[in-house]
């Protein structure tokens, strides 16, 4: 038990500390793993744990979405490529399928990648 509240607070420190490139990266992490778990619920047809991380990834792309900064160029290009993912994620929620996760999961590599090359500048 005490260990437990040893890491919680050590998450939340390091939450409260990081800096927003830092963030945007911890939130890639985050989606990545929880649309990781969703396949692994899928595979064994746990239908509401699937749909629990699936919802917690829309919900990142959706705060990834809206702190795009239209000042650079680049933000148009992430927020289509948001867009087309958060539809992904609805389709893949309605019809539990693995393949469309780990597609979403591919593109969120991939943005993780430019995000870490561009410092992840065209979030606020």
């Amino acid at each position: 038990m005490l260990q437990n509240k040893a890491y919680a607070a050590y998450a939340n420190n390091k939450i409260m500390t990081a800096s927003p490139a830092e963030l945007t990266l911890m939130l890639y992490d985050g989606a990545i793993k929880f649309c990781n778990i969703a396949i692994m619920a899928v595979e064994k047809e746990d239908i509401q744990q699937a749909h629990t991380n699936i919802r917690k990834v829309e919900r990142i792309i959706e705060e990834f979405q809206s702190t795009l900064d239209d000042k650079y160029p680049v933000s148009k290009d992430f927020n289509n490529v948001y867009t087309y993912l958060h539809r992904r994620l609805v389709e893949a929620n309605i019809k539990k399928d693995k393949e469309i996760l780990e597609e979403v999961t591919r593109g969120k590599r991939l943005c993780r990648l430019h995000a870490t090359e561009t410092s992840c500048m065209c979030h606020r």
